[in-house]
C-alpha cells in the first residue's frame, strides 16, 4: 500500500514533462513555419508590386468596374385624375393633416410605398406650348384647363378666355390700371430698383405671377409662390407663362431659402396674416430678406382711411391693424421706407445697433434667436418666434454693400467662405468650367439657347455656374441645392440668381410639365445611396414638358441603368462624349414625346 501510493505521483508528474516538452517543441515549429511564410509572402508582395509598376509604365490602365442594370421595364400610364398631381401637396391627402395656420397646405409627401410608378398623361388637347416672350402674354386653354380664377376674378383682369387661348392683360387686385402702371409707381418709391441694386424678389400669394413678369424687363429675376388652394393653379398658369414659380406657403415651417437671400419681397392683398400668431409670418419675411432690403405691402391695411369700406370690414379695425403691423415691423428691425396710396414700404436695417437692442432686452417680443438657431436651416424646419440677426459677414452681402446686377454674377460673394473649400478662384474655375461645358451643350442639343428652352432646371447646383453661362440666353433657371450637400444656396442668390432647397427622394414642388429641360451633374453618384434612382427619373418625367429635354452627365457606371429606365418612361435618348471625352464619364441627352392616354379622344 506504501509503495502504490508513491507510485501515483511519479507516473502523473512524467506525464506533465512529456507534455510540457511536446507543446515547447509545438510552439517552436510554429515559430519556424510562420518565419518561412512571412518572409516569403514579403518576397511575393515586392515581386507583385514591381512587376505592376513596370505594367503600368509600360501601358498604363484605369480600373474597370462593371456598369450597372437593371432589368427592362414599361411604366404603364397613370389615370386622367393624374394630370394636375402633385404628390407632397395633394388635396386628396389634406383631410389627414390638421388645418392650424392651414398646414395642411404645406409639404407633406406619401411613403415609398405609396408612390406611383406611372407616366402622368397631359390634357385632352394638349399643345407644345407658346413660346416665350408671346407665353407671357397668353397660354392654350387646354393646356391649364382651369376656369375658377378666370370665373371669380374677372372683373380684376387676373386673365381671360378667348377662344382657345388664356389671354393675361396684367390685372390685378391692386393694380387696376395694369401691373406696369403699378410697377411704375412702385419705382418712383424704390430707386434701387432702376439701377440694378435690386435683383432677386420674391412675391408672396402670387396670383398669375403677372407682378414678375413684368420685373423681367426691369432686370430684376422675381420668383412667385403660392400654395396649390382653391385659387387653381397658381402657379401652373406663372410657369405656362414662362415665369420662375414655385408651390410653397409661409405656414409653420420655414420657406426653402437661405437667411438674407432676396433683395426685395412683395405682398399685393396676399391674404396673409401679417398681424397673427405674435407677427411669426413677418419674422420668416425678415429671415430671408436680405439687411437693406425691402418689404412691399399693397391691400389690407395700407391706406386704410381711403379703402376700408372696399375691405368689408370698419375703418378702426384696420387702423388698429395697420398700426399694430407698423409696431411688428420696428420690434423687429424694420423702418418705415416710403408710402404713397395703396403702397408701402418698409427695409430691413442693416444697423447693429438696433438687433443689439434686441438682445439686451430680456423682455422685447420677438427676442433676437439664439447662436444655436441655424439661420440657413430650411428644410421641413419649423418657423422660429425670434428675430435673426444678421452676423457680420452677411452685414458685408447687404443692399448697398454687394455689387449692383450685372456685376455682382461674376464677384465671389464673402460667404462663399461658408462653403467648405469654397474661394473666389474656385468660383472663378467653376464658372470657366460651365462656360466651356455649355459650349458643347449647345452642341449636341441646338435647341438650348433657343426659344425652345425657357424654363430650366438645375437639379444639383453648386454655385449656380450653369446658369450663370446662360445668363444672356432667354431662359430662367431654377438652381437646387440639395438639402444633404453644403450649403452654397447662399452663394447662388449673392451672385443675383434664385434658387430652392430640395431632397430628390421627395417630389419636387411644381405641377406636371412644367419645366422645358432637366439638367443633372452627378445627381445619381451623389444620391443614390438614399434615393432610388427609378423614383428620381419618374419625377423628373412627372415636371418636363413633353418634348422636353434632360441633360444627364454621369458616371459611365450608371448609364445602362438610366437609359434602360429612360427606354420605359417612352424618352428617346441618345449617348454623347463629354467636352473633353473623359471615359469615366458620359452625357445622356434625352427628349420626352408628346403622348396622349389611351382613354383620350386626342
Amino acid at each position: 500500500m506504501k509503495s502504490g501510493k508513491q507510485s501515483q505521483p511519479e507516473k502523473g508528474s512524467s506525464r506533465i514533462l512529456s507534455l510540457t516538452i511536446l507543446f515547447i517543441a509545438f510552439c517552436g515549429f510554429s515559430f519556424y513555419l510562420g518565419g518561412i511564410f512571412c518572409s516569403e509572402r514579403h518576397k511575393i508582395e515586392v515581386k507583385d508590386v514591381t512587376s505592376t509598376t513596370t505594367k503600368a509604365v509600360a501601358a498604363p490602365k484605369e480600373p474597370t468596374v462593371s456598369p450597372i442594370q437593371v432589368k427592362s421595364v414599361s411604366f404603364p400610364e397613370c389615370g386622367s385624375e393624374f394630370q394636375d398631381y402633385t404628390p407632397c401637396t395633394d388635396p386628396k391627402r389634406w383631410k389627414k393633416y390638421g388645418t392650424h395656420r392651414l398646414s395642411f397646405l404645406e409639404r407633406h409627401c406619401p411613403a415609398v410605398y405609396e408612390k406611383s410608378e406611372c407616366l402622368i398623361p397631359p390634357p385632352d388637347g394638349y399643345k407644345p406650348p407658346i413660346r416665350w416672350p408671346k407665353s407671357r402674354e397668353q397660354c392654350w386653354y387646354r393646356n391649364v384647363p382651369y376656369d375658377w380664377i378666370n370665373k371669380q376674378k374677372s372683373n380684376q383682369h387676373w386673365l381671360k378666355k378667348e377662344g382657345d387661348k388664356f389671354h393675361f392683360p396684367g390685372g390685378g387686385t391692386m393694380f387696376p390700371r395694369g401691373v406696369s402702371h403699378y410697377v411704375d409707381l412702385m419705382q418712383d418709391l424704390i430707386p434701387e430698383m432702376k439701377d440694378g441694386t435690386v435683383r432677386t424678389a420674391i412675391d408672396t400669394g402670387c396670383g398669375v405671377a403677372s407682378w414678375g413678369g413684368d420685373l423681367l424687363d426691369r432686370g430684376i429675376l422675381s420668383l412667385s409662390l403660392a400654395p396649390r388652394d382653391n385659387h387653381e393653379a397658381q402657379v401652373q398658369f406663372a410657369l405656362e407663362r414662362g415665369i420662375p414659380a414655385i408651390l410653397g406657403i409661409i405656414s409653420t415651417q420655414r420657406l426653402p431659402f437661405p437667411s438674407n437671400a432676396f433683395d426685395m419681397a412683395h405682398c399685393s392683398r396676399c391674404l396673409i396674416p401679417w398681424t397673427e400668431f405674435g407677427g411669426i409670418y413677418l419674422l420668416e419675411i425678415h429671415r430671408i430678406v436680405r439687411p437693406g432690403g425691402f418689404w412691399i405691402l399693397s391691400g389690407p391695411p395700407v391706406n386704410y382711411n381711403r379703402r376700408w369700406r372696399g375691405w368689408n370690414t370698419t375703418m378702426e379695425d384696420q387702423k388698429s391693424d395697420y398700426n399694430k403691423l407698423q409696431s411688428l415691423l420696428t420690434s423687429m428691425c424694420f423702418k418705415k421706407y416710403a408710402q404713397k396710396d395703396d403702397i408701402a414700404v418698409w427695409q430691413k436695417l442693416s444697423d447693429k445697433s438696433c438687433y443689439d437692442k434686441i438682445a439686451k432686452n430680456m423682455e422685447a417680443y420677438p427676442p433676437k434667436c439664439d447662436d444655436s438657431i441655424e439661420p440657413d436651416s430650411a428644410w421641413y424646419t419649423p418657423l422660429r418666434p425670434c428675430v435673426v440677426a444678421p452676423t457680420p459677414k452677411v452685414k458685408n452681402s447687404g443692399l448697398g454693400s454687394i455689387p449692383k446686377w450685372p456685376q455682382r454674377l461674376n464677384v465671389a460673394p464673402e460667404r462663399i467662405g461658408d462653403v467648405h473649400g469654397g474661394s473666389a478662384s474656385g468660383l472663378k474655375h467653376d464658372d470657366g468650367k460651365w462656360k466651356n461645358r455649355v459650349k458643347h451643350y449647345k452642341k449636341i442639343l441646338p435647341a438650348l439657347g433657343t426659344d425652345k428652352i425657357r424654363n430650366v432646371m438645375d437639379m444639383n447646383t453648386v454655385y449656380g455656374g450653369f446658369a450663370a453661362a446662360l445668363i444672356e440666353d432667354p431662359v430662367w433657371v431654377m438652381n437646387v441645392v440639395s438639402s444633404y450637400s453644403a450649403n452654397s444656396l447662399p452663394v447662388v442668390f449673392d451672385r443675383g440668381l434664385i434658387g430652392t432647397y430640395h431632397d430628390w427622394c421627395e417630389a419636387f414642388s411644381t405641377y406636371p410639365r412644367t419645366y422645358d429641360l432637366l439638367h443633372l451633374d452627378s445627381l445619381f453618384t451623389l444620391e443614390s445611396h438614399r434615393c432610388e434612382m427609378k423614383y428620381v427619373l419618374l419625377e423628373m418625367d412627372r415636371i418636363l414638358r413633353p418634348s422636353g429635354y434632360v441633360i444627364i452627365r454621369e458616371s459611365s457606371y450608371f448609364m445602362d441603368a438610366i437609359t434602360t429606365l429612360a427606354k420605359g418612361m417612352r424618352w428617346s435618348c441618345r449617348r454623347e462624349e463629354t467636352e473633353y471625352a473623359v471615359k469615366s464619364e458620359k452625357i445622356l441627352v434625352c427628349q420626352k414625346k408628346l403622348w396622349f392616354s389611351s382613354n383620350q379622344n386626342s
